[in-house]
């Protein structure tokens, strides 16, 4: 009898530590919903989708992409702040979205105080490229090249005001050259013009380059991020080549409203961390062309968010942009 009664308290006892570990990552009882300030198909979207279906399975939750586009992302930032604090509304973003877009764009909110980074699944790194038919294999037969082309070569950027256009301005000044800018809406539509030899270079996001870059229509000359990337190891870094300032990264992860409690933000964190470190996310965030992220907590990455706001709005000042 005795037995069987301590079996059962075993029992009982394995439910409710299952209950409670439960409890402990599951933030809500109710559907949750990543609102991505990106159209369908698009990196941000894609990211979204390749982490919502087995989030769902974690938490136990339907998990549901909700796409608000424009306004550089000011529509699903308003969105996540008008929704309850409750964790239920998740902005699932690019970081140039809360450290880039406000300082070139007029918005009425603060994303240093009205949002709460919570986690991070994937980051993407700066990479200079270049049509095949440019003339330069090296990035110091490039500069090279643009001092006797003064005043004629051009860059493209994704959009004003973005790392894609800081960098430029960065190379221009520290080798005093004269390369000219010319702003696109996003990736695409640039790197289209760039293939096509309309515009010779462009500084990008390795996500978008890297198919190109592999298939040999575009050419890299050097990527931001600290060590050579495994994605692309045969191209050295800026840093490698003396260009320390050129290390911009954008991270890809979830942002709550500032009003959401810390108890809160942590489990969701917790769960984020975990989803991110699964071999099968992990390889599928790498396929897309993303370096895996550190296990960043959202105190970390809330500091890692204001040191990048605070370095774009110097470089902002420095080369006068203007807002739009």
């Amino acid at each position: 009898m005795r037995t069987i009664w301590k079996r059962f308290l075993t029992g009982v006892l394995g439910v409710i530590a299952v209950v409670a570990a439960t409890a402990a990552v599951a933030w809500s009882d109710k559907p949750v919903k990543l609102v991505v300030p990106a159209p369908p198909g698009g990196t941000m979207d894609v990211l979204a989708r390749v982490v919502s279906d087995p989030l769902a399975a974690s938490i136990g939750q339907a998990v549901i992409v909700e796409n608000k586009p424009g306004a550089g992302g000011a529509i699903a930032v308003q969105a996540v702040l008008g929704a309850p604090a409750d964790g239920l509304t998740l902005l699932f973003t690019a970081s140039n979205v809360l450290v880039e877009i406000p300082h070139v764009l007029k918005l009425n909110y603060d994303t240093l105080k009205d949002l709460t980074p919570v986690a991070e699944v994937g980051r993407s790194y700066v990479v200079l490229v270049a049509h095949p038919g440019v003339p330069a294999g090296t990035l110091s037969e490039l500069v090279a090249y643009a001092r006797t082309s003064r005043g004629k070569l051009s860059y493209a950027s994704y959009s004003a005001g973005t790392v894609s256009h800081y960098s430029g301005l960065i190379l221009n000044q520290k080798e005093s050259l004269d390369l000219l800018h010319v702003p696109y809406k996003g990736s695409p539509p640039a790197l289209t013009d760039v293939i096509a030899g309309q515009v010779p270079l462009m500084f990008d996001g390795m996500v978008t380059s890297l198919p190109l870059i592999r298939s040999g229509k575009l050419k890299a000359f050097a990527i931001s991020t600290s060590e050579r990337s495994h994605l692309l190891p045969q191209v050295p870094t800026f840093r490698e080549l003396g260009y320390a300032d050129l290390d911009f990264s954008n991270w890809i992860g979830a942002a709550v409203q500032a009003k959401t409690s810390p108890g809160l933000v942590a489990k969701i964190n917790a769960e984020f961390l975990k989803l991110a470190a699964t071999p099968r996310v992990r390889e599928r965030i790498m396929q897309l062309g993303f370096e895996a992220s550190p296990a960043s907590t959202p105190a970390q990455l809330g500091e890692l968010m204001r040191k990048d706001f605070e370095r774009n709005a110097g470089i902002v000042r420095t080369f006068n942009i203007k807002f739009e």
